[in-house]
């Protein structure tokens, strides 16, 4: 399975390592992904969703339903 954030479809990152003679080869940043278990008191269950630690952090702020439907998504998407 892709390292990709379920919710905000942030993955991961190309570009360059340059060295001080400025040779450059290439390099990967890879996103910061975790599998959580959400509790959804709306639907009275728990979901499991892989998602950034960025996007974790918005689903504590807001609730996972209301960062899904600022998103655009349904929780059948994303789990």
């Amino acid at each position: 399975m892709a390292r990709k954030c379920s919710i905000s479809g942030k993955g991961p990152q190309f570009g360059n390592n340059v060295s001080h003679s400025h040779k450059k080869t290439r390099k990967k940043w890879s996103v910061n992904i975790i599998t959580k278990r959400i509790y959804v008191p709306e639907e009275d269950r728990w979901v499991r969703v892989k998602v950034s630690t960025q996007m974790l952090r918005t689903i504590q702020k807001k609730g996972l339903l209301a960062t899904l439907r600022d998103n655009g998504l349904t929780l059948k998407q994303v789990t």
